[in-house]
């Protein structure tokens, strides 16, 4: 008697979706791309991709500290995926154009934003070149310069000001396009602001328009007015020292600006950082540091909507333990920030400069804190930047 044999029939592609995307690491996804043919083109789709990322948010790999690229080193859970990062892409950014030097503004989802550095002994423009690049497939595109008629415009509310600056970061994709990026550009001078952004899209250059009257809610006279920017859920805040219960507010998908208030609370002179709390609204990280070494504690609140109550509102403390100062070194960037942190002691002079400093990636979702670098103290954290992507293995094509 002969018996035949079944064979189990095929998973279709749909269902294979939705159990890969909820595979909980990118690392697991890469093993499974490797398994066979048909996996691997279920995970390489750009839609599978685009819907694994909106639920896991990529890994953080490392930072730039003053243009130079540090991955995240064992144990930091990124470790692997940091060395294998290192190891393939040109941090070095040795296939950006010669002709000038390029310095480090901003990195978002795996793109790095840079500068034309001044030639040395001449006074740096207020627009200078810039070039957005993915350093892991080596390619770049050099952005058109600001018109004449917008340059004009921000020289003439800034040719009288002794203290001005010019800051350029990136925005985070669209969703559904993730090949686009924007450019927003910020000149400051005293209370005159002026907002340029960049479309990808259009490959142009506008102007974003004041919608409201902000200027009631600095103070007149001193020139340090909102130097603080953090991207969060498609907006850009701007804390002030000088105004510590009122952000300044950039909605990047109408380009009109508004006023939002702080969390209810005694806020004071207190370090800070804006992230993304959901739901339309955002979160407040903040740092008190105890006198002489007390214990330093970081708080987490998210912001109202209108008509909800403060006893609604997520309030989350966290210690970070005794005899250390940490500081916010950026904005948060795919939901993490990083910390900075030294020892609390007084400073006086260069001889009594802390003798190293730590950095620490802080998940904002579940408050983790893990270390990834320990440096003698160099450098500070004003100019460090974050860099996350999915590990290079997930990568199918170039993001640019």
């Amino acid at each position: 008697m002969e018996t035949s044999q079944k064979t189990l029939p095929d998973i279709p592609g749909d269902l294979l979706e939705k159990i890969f995307v909820r595979l909980p690491t990118p690392e697991d996804l890469a093993r499974t791309s490797a398994a066979c043919v048909t996996f691997r083109g279920v995970v390489t789709d750009g839609s599978f991709l685009r819907s694994f990322r909106r639920l896991h948010a990529p890994p953080v790999l490392g930072f730039f500290a003053h243009s130079q690229f540090h991955p995240a080193p064992p144990p930091h859970p990124s470790a692997r995926a940091a060395r294998a990062l290192a190891l393939a892409a040109d941090f070095s950014f040795s296939f950006l154009p010669s002709y000038c030097r390029w310095g480090v503004c901003d990195s978002r989802d795996g793109r790095v934003l840079l500068a034309r550095k001044p030639e040395k002994g001449k006074e740096a423009p207020i627009f200078t070149e810039l070039v957005v690049c993915d350093p892991l497939h080596r390619q770049y595109i050099l952005l058109p310069t600001v018109p004449e008629d917008l340059v004009a415009s921000v020289e003439n509310s800034v040719k009288d000001c002794f203290w001005r600056f010019c800051v350029p970061f990136l925005i985070s994709p669209n969703k559904a396009e993730e090949t686009e990026f924007r450019v927003i550009w910020m000149a400051r001078c005293g209370i005159n602001l002026t907002v340029l952004v960049f479309s990808s899209s259009t490959g142009e250059w506008l102007a974003a328009s004041s919608s409201q009257d902000w200027r009631d809610i600095v103070v007149v006279g001193d020139p340090f007015y909102f130097l603080r920017p953090h991207f969060s859920g498609g907006c850009i805040y701007w804390d002030s020292p000088l105004n510590q219960n009122k952000l300044l507010v950039l909605d990047t998908s109408t380009m009109e600006f508004s006023i939002a208030d702080f969390p209810p609370g005694e806020w004071g002179d207190v370090k800070l950082a804006i992230v993304d709390a959901g739901e339309g609204r955002f979160g407040m990280f903040s740092i008190h540091d105890g006198d002489e070494g007390g214990e330093s504690v970081l708080n987490y609140m998210v912001g109202q909507n209108k008509g909800e109550s403060s006893g609604q509102l997520k309030k989350v403390s966290l210690s970070l333990g005794y005899g250390h100062r940490y500081y916010f070194t950026n904005y948060a960037t795919q939901n993490y920030l990083i910390l900075l942190r030294t020892e609390a002691r007084p400073y006086v002079g260069l001889s009594q400069a802390p003798s190293k400093i730590e950095f620490f990636s802080l998940d904002v979702k579940t408050m983790q804190l893990e270390r990834m670098f320990i440096e003698p103290s160099m450098f500070g954290g004003s100019k460090v930047h974050i860099y996350t992507n999915f590990p290079p293995s997930l990568l199918s094509s170039p993001t640019i």
